[in-house]
């Protein structure tokens, strides 16, 4: 397997999932980077917008098991993680795995379970494995979690804190469909023969896919560029908190599985300038003053990348 072919099995794994999904080019190829790089997508957007439906046709096209989790109020921890379980015939207790031990987990509406039960989450999205009765569990490989979340100013939410939220690679935002992507969602699902969405990639291929991403080539400008769009967030008299070092690397890994999804062995600034907005947008705090003048992070991100020098490649 090489660029070229991952790039068509990329392509056709997108046709397979808007079969089902109709619009959000950015957000569906903002995943598949997410899930190459080996990191995890936060998904924000109203209710009835598709989130779920979206996350279970993603894991559809990859062959890949799925769970899903509704995060509620009442949630605890072993919930997700799993517990022991007393065997009356052996005498043992045996360790009962939850709905963590898959490979596409959608985590739905992450933001209204309590702290501690996304803390459970957010270990197992780090460690990769489950600690029970102190006895590690691996978790599947690959593990990719899609953590949706209804928007904070709604109500019954709990805000995820910025330690937390730092974890994800990509938070990517669903807004509404235009009116002709919604009259496609009504002629799709009001038709007696709903879309069927088929296999695309198995585990096999995303662990090539993975290495051939983390063998694309990166200049020293390329590097440079990000430096210089994190350092802007750092530096900037309107942000309280900016990008952490944890975001100068996920964009570059990210920058990386760009590359490979668009047939490159190499990383072009236009990579990172594409994936720059998803991760930091999560990872920047604006200050409250500047949002009472109508700035938003998107909106401040947008400017910064409009004003930093992309450099020129040999």
């Amino acid at each position: 397997m090489d660029e070229v072919s991952v790039a068509r099995k990329i392509e056709a794994l997108k046709k397979e999932v808007h079969k089902a999904v109709v619009g959000y080019d950015e957000v569906i190829e903002g995943l598949l980077i997410a899930l190459v790089s080996g990191g995890h997508v936060l998904l924000e957007g109203v209710p009835g917008i598709a989130k779920t439906l979206l996350a279970k046709s993603f894991a559809q096209a990859l062959s890949c098991k799925f769970s899903r989790v509704q995060f509620t109020p009442d949630l605890v921890p072993s919930d997700i993680t799993g517990t022991s379980v007393f065997d009356a015939k052996t005498g043992d207790f045996q360790f009962r795995e939850g709905p963590v031990f898959t490979n596409v987990l959608l985590a739905d509406e992450i933001n209204r379970s309590p702290p501690k039960v996304q803390s459970a989450l957010l270990e197992c999205m780090q460690e990769r494995r489950v600690t029970v009765d102190g006895k590690p569990y691996p978790v599947p490989e690959p593990f990719f979690v899609i953590a949706t979340q209804n928007p904070i100013e709604m109500e019954g939410v709990y805000p995820l804190p910025e330690a937390q939220v730092d974890r994800f690679m990509f938070k990517l935002v669903m807004k509404y469909p235009s009116r002709d992507e919604e009259k496609g969602v009504l002629s799709t699902y009001v038709s007696a023969n709903l879309p069927t969405v088929k296999p695309v990639l198995t585990a096999e291929d995303l662990q090539k896919v993975a290495g051939l991403a983390g063998a694309a080539t990166i200049e020293t400008k390329v590097f440079d560029y990000i430096l210089d769009i994190v350092e802007v967030t750092r530096n900037d008299e309107r942000v309280m908190l900016g990008a952490s070092p944890r975001a100068s690397l996920q964009i570059a890994v990210a920058s990386r599985a760009r590359a490979l999804v668009k047939g490159r062995d190499y990383v072009s600034p236009a990579d990172v300038k594409t994936v720059a907005p998803h991760a930091l947008r999560h990872r920047v705090v604006l200050k409250p003053e500047a949002e009472l003048e109508g700035l938003t992070v998107d909106n401040f991100i947008s400017e910064l990348l409009g004003k930093v020098p992309i450099p020129k490649l040999v």
